[in-house]
């Protein structure tokens, strides 16, 4: 950085075109009171060039007085790109191929990586500022040139400075500090984060650290080998399915039977719509996104007997920042499969009998789907059918178990159908191939909900003991 120091105070001029020059377009502008300029062969790179600056300049990033030029490109020319300005690039990177939930889940932790590997610079933003410039307007490759409050600019502003070169990230004691910082093991509120949570962080970080040895921007990956219980603490990410949310067979029915009962002020048959999507997740074993991403052409639904769903998109929810169309739903494949695989799941008539119910009440939208808005014919936001679920939970429940953690949320339907399927004596191998896992991932995912044989196991033992006694 020059002695003159940085500054926000930059003015951007119109493009200038000087004829009968080699390099004849000009892109000016100034610095406090110092004027730069810029000229090109080729109207595109004058163009490209001062749109660049007009970024930086919207980010709310600071230039250099004396070269013109934005800090963090300052940095980049320097050798000291710092971790900021190489998220940005690696957020680029994968930003045209990735989903939406995928480029959302990368933003947020590299929001989390970027604000606990800094320099401790005065009058830092509060925590939650930036945050929240980092997730809505610095990082997603979409939104760097949209405007910012004043908050907002500043925080940019200072994280562009604060943010320290990616290359003082080769160290395992430099990685330990910052998987150990408070921005990747603490929430908002200031409680501990999940240790899933921490784990995904860390998880994210780790790919980005492994772009840049491939890009030889670093040396080696100083997080190769650090294990989660050693970098993590105690506490190793499992996201193991707790049993207290598991629904049996019986309370499971009371609920879906509770939410036709569910109205709303704009639908007042909100909850006999939502009944059959309900239904997939618990007789099915379906997330939420194969449930609304179902058509009718999908369902096998005899007369009599079992009948078969066949899955073979996931229409899945995301905040429409992501979203190359800004949608809040988008039709993906499979979790973790390609694009045109398939997953077959048998279902029980219980539930052959709600969908044939289902299709010769409301049809399926223009397009095939099941489920829709009521009013839309758009997919059904995640917010209209958690509040039907809570309802359905006070109908359907005890009193003294609304409180509870019982079948909170809609997704433990899935969680009962699944535990059900296993306790019922199912192979795990065919268990795992209706649910869309590994065998590995489903014992591992439901290791706690499963009862298998333990009052037998515990017999033998009590014998045992007793015979050595």
């Amino acid at each position: 950085m020059s002695e003159r120091g940085t500054t926000l105070q930059v003015r951007m001029w119109a493009l200038k075109v000087m004829k009968g020059r080699r390099r004849k377009y000009g892109v000016r502008w100034v610095t406090a009171s110092e004027e730069h300029s810029e000229w090109y062969e080729h109207r595109p790179q004058a163009e490209n060039r001062r749109s660049d600056l007009l970024q930086a300049m919207r980010r709310g990033e600071e230039f250099d007085i004396e070269t013109g030029l934005p800090v963090s490109e300052l940095q980049a020319k320097g050798g000291e790109q710092s971790l900021l300005t190489y998220a940005q690039e690696f957020v680029d990177r994968i930003w045209k191929k990735a989903p939406p939930q995928t480029r959302k889940t990368t933003v947020d932790n590299l929001a989390s990586a970027v604000a606990g590997f800094i320099k401790p610079l005065d009058n830092p933003p509060k925590s939650q500022v930036l945050r929240r410039v980092l997730t809505t307007r610095v990082l997603p490759s979409n939104t760097r040139e949209l405007d910012m409050s004043l908050d907002l600019r500043a925080a940019a502003s200072w994280i562009g400075r604060a943010s320290r070169p990616i290359t003082e990230l080769s160290t395992r004691s430099e990685v330990r500090q910052l998987l150990e910082s408070a921005p990747m093991t603490l929430l908002m509120s200031g409680k501990p984060a999940a240790p899933s949570t921490v784990e995904k962080r860390r998880l994210v970080l780790h790919r980005l650290v492994a772009d840049a040895v491939e890009r030889e921007v670093l040396t080696f990956n100083p997080m190769a080998g650090l294990t989660g219980r050693a970098s993590l603490g105690d506490d190793v990410a499992v996201d193991e399915v707790d049993p207290r949310t598991v629904v049996n067979p019986r309370q499971a029915r009371q609920l879906l039977a509770a939410c036709t009962y569910v109205s709303d002020r704009q639908s007042r048959d909100q909850g006999q719509r939502l009944h059959a999507f309900f239904a997939c997740m618990y007789f099915g074993g379906l997330r939420p996104g194969e449930a609304l991403g179902l058509h009718g052409e999908d369902c096998v639904l005899p007369d009599a007997g079992w009948g078969e769903l066949v899955l073979c998109r996931s229409f899945s929810a995301s905040n429409a920042r992501y979203s190359d169309e800004g949608r809040v739903h988008e039709e993906r494949a499979l979790k973790r499969r390609a694009r045109r695989e398939i997953r077959r799941v048998p279902i029980p008539p219980e539930l052959v009998a709600i969908l044939r119910e289902h299709l010769e009440v409301y049809g399926t939208a223009s397009d095939g789907r099941l489920f829709r808005g009521s009013k839309s014919g758009q997919g059904v936001p995640v917010s209209v059918y958690t509040r039907a679920w809570k309802k359905a939970r006070v109908i359907g429940l005890a009193p003294h178990q609304v409180g509870t953690s019982l079948a909170a949320r809609p997704y433990d339907l899935r969680h009962a159908a699944v535990s059900t399927w296993l306790n019922g004596g199912a192979d795990p191998a065919e268990v795992a191939a209706r649910a869309g896992h590994s065998v590995a991932v489903l014992l591992k995912i439901y290791a706690k909900c499963v009862d298998g044989n333990r009052e037998v196991i515990n017999q033998k033992i009590d014998r045992v003991l007793r015979d050595e006694h």
